[in-house]
């Protein structure tokens, strides 16, 4: 089970989750062509390692463990997926 960055972050995209992440799955980063491109960050399902670091850190509160993901954001599980699958 990975974590889903949910619609508070959409137009924030603030960063603090990309530098607490030890496996680095939050992208884009700031340094990303990406990052400009796309109106949230999105947690790789594959990489992500579900250790809840990025939770806490992220000051709009958009980040859940898949199964606390709130009813109305489900679709969000395929957005973050769906941005990985794009980069293949």
């Amino acid at each position: 089970m990975a974590h889903i960055i949910g619609k508070n972050c959409i137009d924030v995209k603030d960063t603090s989750c990309v530098l607490v992440c030890p496996v680095d799955c939050i992208h884009p980063t700031k340094q990303e062509e990406d990052f400009e491109k796309v109106n949230q960050l999105y947690i790789d399902p594959v990489t992500c390692i579900d250790c809840g670091l990025c939770v806490d850190e992220c000051p709009v509160k958009a980040i859940f463990p898949e199964n606390d993901l709130p009813a109305d954001e489900m679709e969000f599980i395929q957005k973050n997926a769906e941005y990985y699958q794009n980069k293949s």
